[in-house]
């Protein structure tokens, strides 16, 4: 029952996915065909399609925790086939058996350290406990814990991504070219062309880390998948490490004050080189005054989009959203305006991912290393802003 349910699960999951796909390209078509009213019905199917994508995948996230419950064993108590497992199912397996059960395709490192195939991630505090997991560990009634809504935007993506192959370097970024051609007569030689400009960027890279203790009795005793539970926390460790990284970089561009909108459209209009790219990364408290500006007609000028990542635009250019936190304290309204991409380099040096290991005291180690470096690219790039609200 449970293996059809769960094939059944992954063939909607599938098709679920393509029709997505499908409808994101025909919202296209329609919005470059002009016709508005086509592009937002289709958007509502999407939007309604993912929403059924989204159940199912948590569906077969239930399917799969419960079929691997009490280590690698389904409710039969009949052993769970190897070839049949998730990669997390034969993790969890690993764990529960405190390493006696080992199904092919796990990647280790040493003796007793398994790899989960994450992103990065970095720093913890205490370690997770039997007494701190009351919420997925078995006492009289089983309870699925239930994530804290949270949206966090990953600056990361935006950003000029860098392999990095050493501990440190130099980048080179090419300048805007103002240079010309010349007029020359028929059968002339050919005047040389100015030489392309570079501007050498260093970054060292930064070593982050850390661990989560995580009690053998919190992993005996879970209902649902604690390895999965533990590991999202971690990801998200990971993209508040990098965002702090890169928020310290867009913060150090030149900085100005703005109290309206007509400073911050003469910043985009004429501070910027039209080759630009520009966006906004704003606090919390920064949206706060740019979605309540106005026109003369009383109409918001922040608007909704289909097309723009963010979902909003404010002059044309796409809005993303952190918390106050990251570019300063609760109510300060800050914002950087420009291309991020050519403002920041991102030194990736080394997606190590989370690793499990085994704990001196009866447990687990969540290992997790990032080792990466932030620095500014093109200082012309961006502008880092503060509303001041006029007085009177």
């Amino acid at each position: 029952m449970f293996d059809e349910k769960i094939k059944e699960l992954k063939a909607s999951i599938n098709s679920l996915s393509t029709t997505i796909a499908d409808k994101t390209a025909q919202v296209k078509n329609a919005l470059e065909a002009d016709d508005l009213e086509k592009a937002r019905t289709i958007k509502n199917e999407i939007d309604a399609a993912k929403e059924e994508l989204k159940t199912a995948k948590a569906d077969l996230e239930l399917f799969e925790a419960t079929k691997v419950s009490g280590g690698a064993e389904n409710k039969k108590g009949h052993e769970v086939k190897g070839e049949d497992m998730t990669y997390r199912d034969k993790v969890n397996a690993f764990l529960h058996s405190k390493g006696t059960v080992v199904n092919e395709g796990l990647r280790f490192e040493g003796k007793d350290e398994v790899l989960i195939s994450l992103n990065d991630i970095t720093p913890t505090t205490d370690g997770v406990v039997k007494t701190d997991t009351t919420k997925v560990t078995s006492e009289e009634i089983v309870t699925t814990p239930i994530r804290e809504v949270n949206t966090t935007v990953d600056l990361k993506q935006f950003t000029t991504i860098y392999p990095a192959q050493k501990g440190s370097g130099k980048y080179p970024i090419l300048k805007h070219a103002t240079a010309k051609m010349s007029s020359v007569a028929e059968l002339e030689k050919n005047p040389k062309l100015a030489k392309p400009e570079f501007q050498e960027v260093d970054w060292t890279v930064q070593t982050y880390r850390g661990a989560i203790p995580v009690s053998q009795e919190a992993v005996d005793d879970a209902d649902v998948d604690l390895v999965g539970i533990v590991a999202e926390a971690a990801a998200q460790i990971k993209v508040n490490t990098t965002n702090n990284a890169i928020a310290e970089v867009l913060k150090g561009f030149t900085a100005k004050s703005v109290k309206n909108l007509d400073e911050i459209k003469g910043i985009i209009n004429v501070d910027f080189d039209p080759a630009y790219d520009v966006a906004f990364v704003v606090s919390q408290s920064f949206y706060q005054f740019l979605d309540s500006l106005k026109d003369q007609n009383g109409r918001y000028l922040l608007q909704d989009s289909i097309t723009a990542a963010s979902g909003k635009v404010l002059l044309g250019k796409p809005v993303f959203v952190v918390a106050d936190t990251v570019f300063g304290g609760v109510g300060d309204a800050k914002a950087f305006v420009g291309d991020v991409k050519r403002a920041v380099l991102f030194a990736d040096r080394k997606d190590l991912g989370l690793r499990w290991a085994d704990n001196e005291i009866y447990g687990q180690y969540l290992q997790a290393v990032a080792r990466f470096a932030a620095v500014k690219a093109d200082a012309k790039a961006g502008y880092f802003l503060t509303y001041t609200p006029s007085e009177g």
